[in-house]
């Protein structure tokens, strides 16, 4: 291909051959740089590092065309949704007022009581306003007291009533009587987050959405809904993560899907799939809970690209309990921002046409076909239900153990945590209903590992035993240190110097039984196994290494790719902190 301004073409031979090059430089010995560099998903599918033209799959569809478009409200962007799940009238006006044009309610006993709908909707124009429930078992009389508020105002409200056939047979009367009565709103909610938030991959959520949506098709059509019916009640709700390509490529891979199911139906111009974003909850932290607004901005900006119809930013302080007015406020602005200012929602289907993107979104849908298949020849979602705990707990273990060796690193837990932050109180939220997966958020095991060194009347330590100059220790001191800050533990550093009697008296007067070695591998040659001597002889129970050699009198090693939390729980062992 010619290029213009005199840039030469280039081939994909022409990159292999120079990304080979500097892969040898950097001691990287491979076959081809796609054999370096490529990773895969944990749904077992293959990112490369270059995609050109010939990636492209047979038949993306047109960018920019259905399936990848929105609905209705496509003109006016994506609605701004936001979460309420405690009766706070005041909250949702201020909302409303602020950016926020339309409501997710959360109804249940523990949450916003179905008798107190009215107060929290008083002020609330229901025709003007979507609102969409969520009450579970308490369905349908969330949605009746809803339509009946709606009646009593002479209006014709909008949204979703939250409904699910799981729940029993009030999904599929609800929307009989929706398509009959109310053509603005919709019956049934097919919510995905659960497989998510247990830890599940990207395929084997929209595998899931896909069975479960056939699962109501089929209760909607044989309460008497026609297909086309049937689909216009149904909208999909999906989890919008901080790796912003696969979120894109999840939401355009399930407007694929959808669009499928609805040709097999033989209702393809029902198929547009409307979907619900909201950034993951697994993804969020209690600790340093600062960094989920760039977690969720990164969410959001992603939802908005992938083509979602609705987003709901959760604030920053969602998993320390309710959100006050500051993180509702930043929440709904993040939305307002990237709409207003940045005009994400200006251009459909932004995404479509990268090679990249084309490429994944097929790839994803692939895989997620494939496992809506085999979950519909176990009998369906629910008979499935086995099949599917066991796949995403298979998925959960390998996430797991990533997060463990910091393969996936958390910003402010794994990674750079900072053990003065100031804490976040908020008062305690609602707890969800209990269903038949666990929910994980993948910062836990890390952060039970702090709570329980805060506890402790004087916090833990490790006694870093810096070998040399600084120059010399630096790095892998700082990287020991990350690694057990990671854990609430605290550091002291021996300083400057060789010899093994003055590190061990350093290590003496700071009270630890653990200690971990600093210093460069010519360095440990020379020194390691003397140092590691006079630590046991000056008492300690455990001596670590921060580098990969193996010498005389040292318990084990600390490097990129260790398993962190096991150390971190050995430590706990060795510090006498009960966990």
């Amino acid at each position: 291909m010619e290029l213009a301004a005199g840039f030469a073409s280039t081939s994909r031979d022409d990159w292999r051959a120079l990304a080979l090059e500097v892969l040898r430089k950097s001691g990287v010995e491979a076959g081809s740089p796609e054999e370096a560099l490529s990773r895969t998903t944990y749904d077992g599918l293959t990112v490369a590092p270059l995609y050109d033209l010939d990636d492209l799959p047979g038949d993306p569809g047109a960018p920019g065309a259905p399936p990848y478009v929105r609905g209705s409200r496509a003109a006016a962007g994506w609605d701004v949704r936001q979460r309420h799940a405690v009766p706070d009238p005041e909250a949702v006006p201020a909302d409303l007022e602020n950016g926020v044009t339309s409501l997710w309610l959360v109804v249940g006993d523990d949450a916003i009581p179905v008798d107190a709908l009215a107060t929290v909707l008083k002020d609330v124009y229901l025709d003007l306003a979507p609102v969409v429930l969520e009450a579970g078992r308490l369905t349908a009389r969330a949605a009746d007291a809803l339509l009946g508020l709606a009646a009593a105002r002479g209006v014709a409200p909008t949204g979703n009533l939250g409904a699910s056939s799981a729940y029993g047979p009030a999904a599929a009367e609800l929307a009989v009587r929706c398509a009959a009565d109310f053509p603005g709103l919709r019956a049934v909610t097919v919510d995905a987050t659960p497989y998510h938030d247990a830890g599940g991959g990207d395929a084997e959520e929209l595998g899931c959405s896909i069975a479960r949506g056939v699962a109501e098709l089929r209760a909607l059509t044989g309460a008497g809904l026609s297909a086309e019916q049937a689909l216009g009640q149904i909208d999909f709700r999906y989890a919008a993560t901080a790796d912003q390509f696969a979120t894109i490529a999840k939401l355009r891979a399930a407007r694929r899907l959808w669009a499928r199911v609805a040709e097999v139906c033989g209702a393809p111009e029902a198929g547009g799939q409307r979907q619900h974003a909201v950034t993951s909850s697994a993804m969020m932290t209690a600790r340093d809970p600062w960094v989920n607004m760039l977690r969720t901005t990164v969410a959001c900006f992603a939802a908005g690209v992938g083509g979602a119809d609705a987003v709901t930013v959760q604030p920053f302080d969602a998993c320390l309990g309710l959100p006050d007015d500051f993180s509702r406020r930043i929440a709904r602005n993040t939305q307002s921002l990237l709409l207003e200012e940045s005009s994400l929602a200006r251009v459909i289907d932004p995404a479509g046409g990268s090679w990249y993107v084309e490429r994944r979104t097929a790839d994803l849908a692939e895989a997620a076909w494939a496992w809506f298949q085999e979950i519909e020849a176990a009998g369906g979602i629910d008979a499935a239900a086995g099949l599917v705990s066991e796949r995403i707990a298979a998925t959960r273990a390998r996430r797991e153990a990533d997060i463990a060796r910091r393969r996936l690193p958390i910003t402010g837990v794994s990674e750079f945590p900072d053990l003065h932050e100031k804490p976040v109180h908020r008062r305690p939220a609602p707890v969800p209903e209990e269903g038949g997966l666990p929910r994980v958020r993948y910062a836990e095991p890390y952060e039970r590992l702090r709570d329980l060194a805060d506890a402790r009347p004087e916090r833990p330590t490790v006694f870093l035993a810096t070998i040399g100059p600084l120059a010399a220790y630096t790095a892998r001191a700082a990287f020991a240190a990350n690694l057990f800050q990671a854990g609430g533990l605290a550091t002291e550093t021996a300083g400057p110097g060789t010899d093994p009697e003055q590190i061990a008296t350093a290590f003496a007067v700071s009270g630890s039984p653990v200690a971990c070695l600093c210093s460069t591998d010519r360095l440990y040659e020379q020194h390691a196994a003397a140092v590691a001597a006079a630590l046991r002889k000056a008492g300690a129970r455990r001596v670590w290494l921060a580098g990969r050699g193996h010498y005389d009198g040292v318990d084990g090693n600390l490097h990129a790719g260790c398993d962190a939390l096991a150390v971190l729980r050995e430590t706990f062992d060795d510090l006498e902190v009960a966990r």
